[in-house]
């Protein structure tokens, strides 16, 4: 029908500016202080910790994108009835828009913590406030006018990695072509060496930024001691790791996750998980991992992303049951549980060159950014388990063709019928079995251009043109901060779990999810003899908090 497309548009905005009435305020007012703002005041400005929401009661108030250029975009003006967030104001993170009272302003404020207990408090006002929130933060990162501004050639492979940093978790940005843009290009011409420039919204300019510092400028992740003693740190935000934070968090215990890359872990890049209970037309990846993240936010749970675990400490286990978590920049964490939910990642197999090429045509994800890339081009991916199946699957809608690569005789020992079935409908994929990918051709500073694979029955070798590789490969456990703490880990690295107590623990039921230290459980891809599956990995996140109370009593009994 014609009118339908306005008429979502116009919902959509209904629900991402909801008017509150006198007696939702009401309900707020209890969680909230009364503010005033004079003529012209700044209520928060992009890029600094926002305060909170507000909620308008007298007077207007003008919010406005504005990036490291100083290009300012209107968005709104937002009168009496109307609140003033967006999802980073759950957890205090910095505004991603500027607000300005225009003429004298009345407002109710609520931090962060009280925003939280108002939403829980107050289901049915609650479920409109988190809608909202979610739908700002998607109309931002649509719009491409706030966040950093990332200046350097789009095609290259830092302006990737960085794209696909703050797309994973989120994160509004834009791109600015330097060979395009004049302010840019004398910007750029300023710094000299620099291949890319990062200008955040508070005006810092970073050279040839790493992930975790164009983080901290952009207050993704605090600088605070931590001195508190958790339930529970949860290590990896994947699947299994936020299932956990929103389970744990929702029964009143105090959690905080951590991870050095982004929420989501590996599904987090799925293009379409359609065999999860309850999405019969599938959902991607990134949108379930992203409802989750806010979900357990909402219940109260501490994040730490991107931030690296080096270590942990179990020597004052047997004594008080404290485990201590080191982080890559000194910082420590005391917890009394700790949860190994950090995964796997993709093997790297042994092909010459291939460090040369990985962000330049070696991929071991495939998202809409490197689908663009590879646009009615031939590409090579290489692996047989569900998420190659998905991703070659995604990229077919992109590609020319898509050589799907698979040493075994054929994708049933490893693979989803469904995918398989849709693998086999799909006209430009072909499947090579018996096959691996033997060679890699190109320079390093201009990127792939082309690849040889071999049937290793016959020793046959192929040249393809592809300029993009995908590699799904087997998967090794990301364990190593373990090293020196006594988790017992199979001949592969992956945790045991339901073993006895070793390394001078006492004695104790073996608990289904709990490795050999008392107190340090995991979940998900990383513990030994886990189905490596998204519904696994959330039911077994789901079933340790039971486990954890289960420990957290016996401790306080024992104290």
């Amino acid at each position: 029908m014609p009118n339908e497309a306005p008429i979502e548009v116009e919902t959509r905005r209904h629900q991402m500016f909801p008017v509150l009435n006198a007696a939702d305020i009401a309900r707020i007012a209890r969680f909230g202080t009364q503010r005033h703002y004079p003529a012209d005041s700044c209520l928060f400005r992009a890029g600094e910790p926002g305060p909170g929401m507000y909620v308008v009661l007298k007077g207007v108030v003008a919010i406005t994108q504005r990036d490291g250029l100083g290009n300012v975009t209107p968005i709104a003006e937002q009168g009496p009835g109307h609140f003033l967030a967006e999802v980073g104001q759950l957890s205090g993170h910095a505004a991603l828009v500027d607000g300005h009272a225009m003429g004298e302003v009345e407002t109710l404020l609520v931090p962060p913590d009280q925003l939280r207990a108002l939403i829980i408090a107050e289901a049915d006002l609650g479920e409109r406030l988190v809608r909202a929130l979610i739908l700002r933060r998607v109309a931002l990162i649509e719009a491409g006018a706030s966040g950093p501004v990332l200046i350097g050639p789009p095609d290259s492979p830092d302006v990737r990695r960085l794209q696909n940093f703050l797309s994973r978790n989120g994160y509004p940005y834009h791109v600015v072509d330097a060979t395009q843009d004049a302010d840019a290009a004398a910007l750029l011409e300023q710094y000299g060496e620099a291949r890319l420039l990062v200008v955040c919204p508070n005006g810092a300019v970073l050279m040839n930024p790493t992930e975790d510092a164009l983080a901290r400028c952009l207050g993704m992740i605090d600088s605070e001691e931590h001195a508190e003693l958790f339930d529970v740190v949860v290590v990896g935000a994947g699947p299994a790791g936020l299932a956990t934070a929103v389970y744990a968090a929702s029964e009143g215990l105090r959690v905080i996750v951590l991870d050095c890359r982004s929420y989501g872990g590996q599904a987090g890049a799925s293009a379409r998980i359609e065999n999860y209970l309850g999405f019969p037309t599938g959902i991607s990846g990134g949108a379930l991992a992203g409802r989750a993240y806010v979900q357990a936010q909402k219940f109260g749970a501490e994040m730490l992303i991107p931030t690296k675990v080096v270590s942990m400490d179990c020597s004052k286990a047997h004594r008080s049951g404290e485990l201590s978590i080191t982080l890559e920049d000194g910082r420590q964490l005391r917890s009394r549980t700790v949860v190994i939910a950090s995964g796997a990642r993709y093997r790297r197999p042994a092909v010459p060159r291939l460090a040369d090429f990985e962000g330049r045509g070696i991929w071991f994800w495939a998202s809409a950014l490197e689908a663009k890339l590879c646009a009615q081009q031939e590409v090579g991916l290489v692996g047989g388990g569900n998420s190659a199946g998905q991703a070659a699957v995604f990229l077919s809608q992109h590609a020319a063709k898509v050589n799907v690569l698979v040493r075994g005789p054929s994708l049933a020992a490893s693979m989803s019928r469904y995918l398989i079935d849709r693998i086999e409908a799909t006209p430009n994929i072909e499947l090579h079995p018996h096959t691996e990918l033997s060679g890699l051709h190109g320079d390093p500073e201009t990127g792939l251009n082309g690849a040889t694979w071999r049937d290793h029955r016959t020793g046959t070798e192929h040249d393809c043109a592809a300029r993009n590789i995908f590699l799904f490969v087997g998967a090794e456990p990301e364990t190593t901060w373990l090293d020196g703490c006594g988790v017992a880990v199979d001949r592969h690295g992956f945790v045991l779990t339901g073993q006895p107590a070793s390394g001078g623990f006492p004695a104790r039921p073996a608990a289904a999810l709990e490795s050999s230290v008392p107190g340090v459980f995991a979940v998900g891809d990383v513990r030994s003899g886990s189905v490596k599956r998204v519904g696994g990995a959330i039911g077994e996140g789901a079933a340790v908090v039971a486990l954890i109370h289960q420990h957290l009593s016996g401790a306080t009994t024992t104290a």
